[in-house]
């Protein structure tokens, strides 16, 4: 099957991944971009485990100050090299990364950072909730795991949509990094201030 250039360079433009990754998974998937694209993100996923192990000693601020100069917000991005952490695309991840920390303001990184006290206060809310509604005890078991998922993506920076493509969550777009510039990226710390 012949792939045409357009729909590869469409796929880079979404992905950022080379031309022959892209071209390799259009072939892949009879040249279907949103099928291509979702493998990539997969494939994304699996090199980012492969590098989740490696020391991470390099990287960049980023910083997001909003235009009415009362919301600001930095995130300590790191990488493996000084090589990658000098280039555009890891600094405007910084950036992008900052940017989100504004708008969002999450208070944790990840779920496992959330204290468990903060977490069973949040399954009391939840409880609660159903109660009131009048749902039966039965089905919480199968409700309260789908509303805590969606508290960890209100609170938890990776676990947030990405502000930009709301498709795609933080833990995403940084596994698409790492994909993409082959290092092993990972969000130190964040901060936000406002007025």
């Amino acid at each position: 099957m012949t792939i045409a250039p357009a729909d590869i360079q469409k796929l880079r433009q979404q992905t950022g991944v080379g031309v022959l990754e892209a071209k390799r998974a259009l072939e892949a998937t009879g040249g279907n971009l949103t099928r291509a694209a979702t493998e990539l993100r997969k494939a994304g996923k699996k090199i980012a485990r492969q590098k989740s192990e490696r020391t991470t000693t390099e990287g960049t601020i980023g910083v997001y100050v909003h235009n009415n100069g009362r919301v600001a917000a930095m995130v300590v991005l790191a990488c493996e090299t000084d090589f990658v952490a000098r280039t555009d695309d890891f600094r405007q991840l910084a950036h992008e990364l900052a940017m989100q920390v504004a708008a969002t303001d999450p208070q944790y990184l990840k779920p496992a950072d959330i204290p468990s006290a903060v977490v069973a206060h949040e399954e009391e809310i939840i409880h609660q909730q159903l109660r009131q509604a009048g749902k039966p005890a039965t089905m919480w078991s199968r409700i309260v795991p789908g509303k805590l998922e969606k508290f960890y993506a209100e609170v938890c920076l990776l676990e947030q949509p990405y502000i930009r493509d709301d498709t795609q969550s933080i833990a995403d777009l940084l596994n698409a990094a790492t994909a993409k510039l082959g290092e092993n990226i990972q969000v130190r710390r964040f901060s936000r201030l406002s007025l």
